[in-house]
C-alpha cells in the first residue's frame, strides 16, 4: 500500500468534523484493485466523525477503483466523480455515502472556488470609475 494513501486514511477523523457536517451515517467499503489483488478500506461515517478500518465487511456502498487512481485522488491530481463518470471507479449502493466521502480529497493543485474568481472579477468592476 503506499504512504500517501495510507497518511490519508489516517487522516480522515481529525478532518470529519469539517467534511461532514450533514446528516451522513452508513459505511463506504473503498476496494483498491492492485496486481490481481484487493486492498479494502471500511470508513464508517456518522455526522462529523469518522473511523477506519482494513475490514473487507458488508457495506452500505462499495467503491472500486485502481490503486493508481486512487493515488491520484489523494494527491489531487484526479477528481473522483470525473473518475466514476469515464468508468475508472465504479460506485455502488447509497451514493450519498460516496458524494459525502469524495470531499475528503483535496482540490487539485492551483484550483480556485469559482465564488472566489466571480467576486474578484466583480471588485474589479466595481474598482473602475
Amino acid at each position: 500500500m503506499s504512504e500517501p494513501i495510507v497518511r490519508f486514511f489516517d487522516r480522515l477523523p481529525a478532518h470529519a468534523a469539517a467534511v461532514l457536517r450533514g446528516p451522513v451515517q452508513g459505511t463506504l467499503r473503498i476496494d483498491l484493485d492492485v496486481d490481481h489483488r484487493t486492498e479494502h478500506w471500511l470508513v464508517t461515517m456518522t455526522p462529523g466523525a469518522v473511523a477506519v478500518t482494513r475490514e473487507s465487511a458488508e457495506a452500505d456502498a462499495v467503491w472500486k477503483c485502481e490503486l493508481d487512481l486512487f493515488a491520484d485522488l489523494v494527491s489531487g491530481r484526479s477528481q473522483s466523480i470525473a473518475a466514476v463518470l469515464r468508468n475508472e471507479a465504479t460506485v455502488s449502493g447509497e451514493v450519498s455515502l460516496f458524494l459525502a466521502f469524495r470531499r475528503f480529497f483535496p482540490e487539485a493543485p492551483g484550483a480556485r472556488d469559482p465564488r472566489t474568481v466571480g467576486r474578484e472579477a466583480l471588485d474589479g468592476e466595481c474598482d473602475r470609475p
